[in-house]
């Protein structure tokens, strides 16, 4: 067992954390008409409304990760990170002091998070150590992120088959390091600290290349594979369990205030260089093709392709998919349908 030396001056200040809270996991991804109608049930996190968002769902219940095993709480997949980082060390010694630094000699993942955040985000004039207290002190307080990144964590390593290990995730999936600064960011916004929050903002923006504004809603068991160029506007709400690839925008058409960007259902998936403009909605468990440009609702369950999008099957029958398109990170689908391009 490496860095069994307690006098190491590289210790950080830990806290304890304990998550009872589990959700039962969903492991077939093949569902029916009665299963998704289930599923669709679900919602993102009811937090506080700076501006006027229309809810996906109109019942309110606690959101269920399908990406949650039975018996692996949040200590549990801690635990599970830093074995990883010690089978890390054992393969590339010269690693050591990073992978203490930055996972081993922390007791919980909130100090861990808030600690390589901190480090990432700061410059001359943002110190790391003001920052490391203040993402310390949202992620702490506020228990829903902290379930939040546990679900992104195991979205990622169930959905993307680069992703070789949790720890691997936490340490070098911009993707992953971008959302959950933007759930500090939003935690802030929602709380009145809008000048702090667009701050952070900002250095998520010039460090990760992800700009996603402070007052959008995101919801668990995010993937944001790659995530390079990836915009999100303010009024923009995002369910759980999507999985959106890099170039995506959800912006608005122009100079409109208000509730004024799209609203993603649970399960969806959006591919590479799509964008979606106005407050319209992508129903729960739809596919959006790569580089597609969404100007209209897309209904539950449907594949859109196309500069504009139009639906695969037709406006009046389209094609209605089986399983769930951010699960299964199938783009590649019913193609025949839409195109006979060949090469």
């Amino acid at each position: 067992m490496p860095f069994k030396n307690s006098t190491l001056a590289m210790a950080a200040t830990c806290v304890h954390s304990s998550r009872t809270e589990t959700t039962p996991s969903q492991t077939n991804q093949k569902i029916d008409d009665h299963v998704f109608s289930s599923y669709v049930r679900f919602c993102r996190p009811d937090l506080p409304d700076h501006v006027s968002c229309l809810p996906i769902t109109e019942k309110k219940v606690k959101p269920v990760s399908v990406v949650n095993g039975p018996d692996e709480k949040g200590d549990d997949l801690w635990l599970r990170m830093k074995d990883e980082a010690r089978s890390d060390v054992e393969q590339e010694p010269i690693l050591s002091n990073y992978y203490f630094s930055s996972i081993l000699s922390h007791e919980s993942m909130e100090s861990a998070l808030a600690d390589y955040l901190s480090l990432k985000l700061s410059n001359s004039s943002l110190p790391t150590g003001t920052l490391y207290d203040l993402f310390l002190g949202v992620l702490v307080e506020d228990k829903e992120i902290m379930l939040a990144v546990n679900d992104d964590l195991r979205a990622v390593k169930e959905r993307d088959p680069a992703c070789i290990s949790y720890v691997h995730c936490f340490l070098n999936f911009k993707g992953f390091l971008a959302c959950q600064a933007h759930r500090i960011a939003h935690n802030l916004w929602s709380n009145g600290r809008k000048i702090l929050a667009l701050l952070i903002q900002n250095r998520v923006s010039e460090v990760f290349a992800v700009d996603i504004h402070p007052g959008a809603k995101i919801g668990r068991g995010i993937m944001l594979d790659h995530a390079t160029g990836l915009v999100i506007g303010e009024t923009a709400v995002i369910g759980n369990n999507v999985s959106i690839l890099h170039n995506v925008t959800l912006g608005g058409t122009g100079k409109d205030s208000g509730d004024r960007h799209p609203k993603i259902g649970d399960g969806v998936l959006i591919g590479a260089g799509t964008c979606v403009l106005g407050n319209v909605r992508i129903e729960d468990g739809a596919k959006i093709g790569a580089g597609s440009v969404v100007l209209k609702q897309v209904p539950a369950r449907t594949t859109a392709v196309g500069n504009p999008a139009k639906l695969i099957g037709g406006k009046e029958n389209p094609v209605k998919l089986d399983k769930m398109p951010s699960l299964t990170m199938d783009q590649t689908s019913h193609i025949s349908e839409w195109s006979d391009y060949v090469i």
